[in-house]
């Protein structure tokens, strides 16, 4: 049978770019299609505008800091109007530089959202058209807990277009994104009060590294609510009443509420059901939720109808965008370059622009422990103040962890919260990847003065 293109990819954010463009390079005829800007959440809602805003929420603590240098800073004043146009802009360009890219490399862009018609036939705009194959690739979206009044609440996708700098922003949620958020709302001069289930931020990474980031941001100012839940939200004029209960029972008054509490695949209307696309439960673990339904997938991205594949969080597996990225061209790789290919999800390194900062790889202390025994690892652990906060006096903390198999030296797992974690850990995370050992580490040489030397320091 004849089809219309070799590939039609729904969605062009990470992976789907990637998928998109590695395919064309196999020769094979690929279509896209993309109702929004070009480049998905990272690019337009995410990675890239959240990093941007993080760069700016550092300048305040470093303008302390350079008083302690000896330098005489003047009072300075955000400008939030210029701060946000100027990371739209970046967005805007960086969105057309990602078209660009399509076009370069032979892939139509359709601008609209697609819909499944049947296992070949996709209905795009006014019009179908047939491929031999077809990747979904649309991503993830906010949700929301059902509670009394959270329709005035934001999400993630609207705090960067808010018109004015809140003076008092609270949060909801203990992930990479409430935290994340909580830092950079602070250090651009908000008053923040994040509300938590739990005892602590980011469940799944290690205890100290947990302890390190949460301890950094009280001592920042944040406003912590443990093992406390939103129970109500009411506007009254143009502020919101949120009504807390649990460890911490009060009402708090704030211009805006960020909810950050998860993300479900985006499914809804893309005709699933059409081609015979199996779902698969996958519940959240909060009051609130519902469960959400992810498209199942088997190692090679392929779903239960043979020619249809899916790869990013629609899956809701890892939900990071350099997986989406690796897994695309996996994709590709596998179905148009005669070339096999599972993208492994061992040792995969993560970072929370936090303030501080932390990165990590490998296993967790709990997590090593538990695959070998008490005894059948050692931690490494250094806790420090970093050169940089000596003369400003800034109380400040370093922490950088590993963990070894006692059996082999093999290091399982690196941790480390502080300033240009992401970077060093980046370094680090080949090292683990290519089976290095503590012994390794050792015989290394370290640059002197910095904290990424102690990595290979300590004994």
């Amino acid at each position: 049978m004849t089809y219309d293109c070799d590939l039609f990819v729904i969605g062009a954010g990470s992976g789907g770019l990637a998928a998109s463009k590695k395919a064309a390079s196999y020769g094979v005829k690929v279509v896209i299609a993309e109702s929004d800007l070009v480049g998905g959440t990272c690019v337009i809602r995410g990675c890239v505008p959240k990093k941007l805003m993080v760069y700016s929420s550092h300048f305040p603590s470093l303008f302390e800091s350079a008083v302690g240098y000896g330098w005489k800073i003047e009072e300075s004043q955000l400008d939030w109007e210029k701060l946000i146009t100027s990371i739209n802009n970046e967005v805007q360009r960086l969105s057309a530089i990602h078209s660009s890219l399509l076009q370069k490399a032979g892939v139509k862009l359709l601008p609209y959202r697609a819909k499944l018609i049947d296992e070949h036939t996709v209905e795009v705009g006014n019009q179908k058209v047939t491929a031999d194959k077809i990747l979904i690739a649309v991503g993830g979206q906010a949700i929301k807990p059902n509670i009394p009044g959270i329709e005035h609440a934001i999400t993630s996708r609207e705090i960067f277009n808010l018109p004015f700098l809140p003076k008092h922003i609270a949060i909801i949620g203990a992930g990479y994104i409430g935290t994340e958020f909580a830092c950079i709302m602070r250090g651009l001069g908000c008053k923040v009060t994040q509300i938590i289930r739990k005892e602590q931020i980011l469940r799944g990474f290690d205890k100290d590294i947990r302890t390190c980031i949460q301890d950094g941001m009280i001592n920042h100012g944040i406003r912590i609510l443990t093992n406390s839940m939103v129970t109500s939200v009411k506007k009254i004029e143009d502020r919101l009443e949120i009504n807390v209960s649990g460890k911490y029972t009060e009402s708090i008054t704030t211009d805006v509420l960020l909810v950050a509490t998860g993300r479900s695949p985006n499914i809804k209307g893309l005709g699933l059901e059409n081609a015979g696309v199996d779902l698969v439960a996958s519940s959240i673990e909060k009051p609130g939720h519902k469960s959400i339904s992810a498209i199942s997938v088997n190692e090679y991205s392929q779903t239960s109808q043979n020619n249809i594949f899916a790869i990013g969080d629609v899956t809701n597996k890892i939900n990071l965008t350099p997986v989406a990225i690796g897994k695309g061209r996996a994709f590709a790789d596998s179905e148009f370059g005669n070339n096999p290919s599972v993208f492994s999800h061992e040792n995969i390194p993560t970072a929370v622009f936090s303030k501080p900062e932390a990165a990590t790889i490998g296993l967790t202390e709990a997590q090593a422990r538990e695959k070998f025994g008490e005894n059948g690892i050692i931690i490494y652990c250094s806790r420090f103040r970093p050169m940089f906060y000596v003369l400003p006096n800034q109380n400040e903390k370093t922490i950088i962890k590993l963990v070894i198999d006692r059996k082999t030296d093999k290091v399982l797992g690196a941790h480390m919260v502080g300033d240009n974690a992401a970077e060093i850990i980046q370094g680090v995370a080949i090292a683990i990847k290519m089976g290095a050992t503590k012994k390794d580490f050792d015989t290394t040489v370290g640059i002197h003065p910095s904290s990424a030397e102690e990595i290979v320091n300590m004994q």
